[in-house]
């Protein structure tokens, strides 16, 4: 059964809370890519859409939008999500989490696009 860490960015308030996700709730996320949208249900944020935009593995390895599917893959960087260049030229291969939601994530980044009724914070909370 899937477990996640979700972090809910409010951009208009600028506050991110984590929500703990497990069971159904949690396999709604299951399967999605980011760039992709959720019912904000899945987060107790009835009435609200999120949309994903970031996460990690078990091991802390970014998800990263270029790369297909959840599988690990060794992409040579030269900056961007997962690996910042220290001087000029330089590349380094970097090891990364796919874009799609699958086991082995452990946190799930998302923001909220369309806000219901009701505050957002004091739903999280």
């Amino acid at each position: 059964m899937a477990e996640f860490t979700v972090a809910v960015a409010d951009t208009e308030a600028g506050v991110t809370r984590q929500v703990e996700v497990s069971g159904q709730s949690a396999n709604r996320f299951v399967g999605r890519e980011l760039g992709d949208t959720v019912d904000g249900n899945a987060v107790g944020l009835d009435g609200y859409t999120l949309e994903l935009t970031g996460g990690t593995d078990d091991a802390g390895r970014p998800m990263r939008e270029d790369i297909r599917g959840a599988s690990l893959d060794e992409v040579l960087l030269e900056g961007g999500t997962g690996y910042e260049p220290s001087r000029d030229g330089e590349r380094k291969r970097v090891t990364l989490r796919g874009r799609e939601v699958g086991d082995a994530t452990r946190q799930i980044n998302v923001k909220i696009t369309e806000y219901g009724p009701g505050d957002a914070e004091d739903m999280l909370d």
